[in-house]
């Protein structure tokens, strides 16, 4: 599982800053917001993307690995590979889903 980090040299973590980074790589940028509880069982996604985490957060798991990501986490899931994820204490996630644009 790859997971890549907010860096200092991209400025101040901001929603707008990642999104825009995000969509400088290629990707197309959805907002979600999950609160506490919330519980994706395993399943899979017909194309690569990346999961970035604006504030609270969630733990993916994916294979033999699991990570907690927090905010400024940003996680690829390759397409088809099988994964959860769940939201991990009180507070809500918000995440950016970003697809890649063909």
């Amino acid at each position: 599982m790859k997971v890549d980090h907010w860096q200092p040299e991209d400025g101040p973590l901001t929603e707008q800053a990642l999104k825009n980074k995000l969509q400088r790589l290629g990707y197309s940028v959805s907002r979600y917001v999950y609160p506490s509880g919330t519980y994706f069982s395993e399943h899979t996604h017909a194309m690569d993307k990346i999961d970035a985490v604006i504030t609270g957060q969630l733990r993916i798991a994916m294979g033999d690995d699991s990570v907690i990501r927090k905010a400024g986490d940003l996680i690829q899931v390759p397409r088809g590979a099988v994964h959860s994820a769940e939201v991990i204490g009180d507070e809500p996630v918000v995440t950016l889903d970003a697809v890649k644009l063909r």
